[in-house]
């Protein structure tokens, strides 16, 4: 599922008259279709760490059998499970709000590092995410290196470890994949499990780190407005990342644009924000 030319002039109008100075992407398992200038410069995406570091990372844990998801943490030993209720698992730390921190500790104890040597070293250089850093608590990223997960996300069996020229390729907006070699660090499985409901029928529902939002799309943003976010469906194949400048209802109404069925035209409201 391509963005059509309509919808991608859609989502650009939508952003320059609700918050112009908002860094965006839309795209697929070949990269961006269409994105907003800026696609190299570094970003503060804080609000982003969960999904993009701790997640897939603890998702390297679990393909390997380092980590099993309904296992107590007390199994790992006393350090892993500090902290936490007897009995804790880190399926229940990866459904429930609040786990992250505990999470975090159970990551660094079973690798022997810190998250941000972690993730760099098990899921963003495989990847070719060369400027994303994890320092001071803050996780800070180019759109370029957030374009290579997300796809990635859509496409686990593409290898790894992009060459320079297939780098360039997809910060360019460029549909080519290009030249790739190496182990995919997120497998098929892990992205499958994550993206689906673990919470039984409690409210409100939740996959591993993963919201559940209409037509078939998943995301994860930051708790704060204006905060950044990301969506995914494998459904569609496509993604979006939106990091806003500034306070509004965005958010809603960018997922929206870009994941809802076409449909009757949309309008605007004065405040020049397209409503569905």
């Amino acid at each position: 599922m391509t963005l059509l030319s309509d919808q991608a002039d859609a989502v650009r109008a939508l952003v320059e008259s609700a918050d112009p100075g908002a860094v965006w992407a839309v795209g697929g398992p070949d990269g961006p279709y269409a994105r907003s200038g800026g696609a190299d410069d570094v970003l503060d995406a804080g609000g982003l760490t969960a999904v993009l570091a701790l997640w897939p990372t603890v998702g390297t844990l679990v393909d390997e059998g380092a980590l099993r998801l309904h296992t107590p943490l007390a199994a790992y030993g006393d350090e892993a499970a500090a902290g936490t209720p007897a009995g804790t698992t880190a399926h229940q730390l990866l459904t429930h709000p609040g786990g992250t921190a505990a999470l975090t500790r159970l990551v660094e104890h079973l690798c022997g590092s810190t998250l941000a040597e972690a993730a760099a070293t098990r899921v963003w250089r495989p990847l070719g995410m060369t400027r994303t850093r994890l320092a001071d608590g803050t996780l800070r990223a180019p759109l370029a290196d957030l374009a290579l997960f997300l796809r990635h996300l859509l496409h686990p069996s593409v290898p790894s470890a992009p060459s320079a020229a297939n780098i360039a390729n997809i910060a360019n907006g460029s549909n080519d994949p290009g030249d790739t070699s190496g182990p995919a660090p997120l497998t098929r499985a892990w992205t499958a499990e994550s993206l689906r409901i673990r919470t039984g029928e409690l409210t409100p529902a939740r996959g591993l780190l993963w919201h559940p939002a209409p037509h078939g799309v998943w995301t994860h943003h930051a708790p704060a407005d204006p905060g950044p976010a990301v969506w995914i469906s494998p459904r569609h194949h496509r993604w979006a990342v939106l990091l806003p400048a500034a306070p509004g209802p965005l958010r809603t109404t960018f997922r929206e644009v870009v994941f809802t069925p076409a449909g009757p035209a949309r309008s605007s409201t004065s405040d020049g924000v397209p409503r569905v």
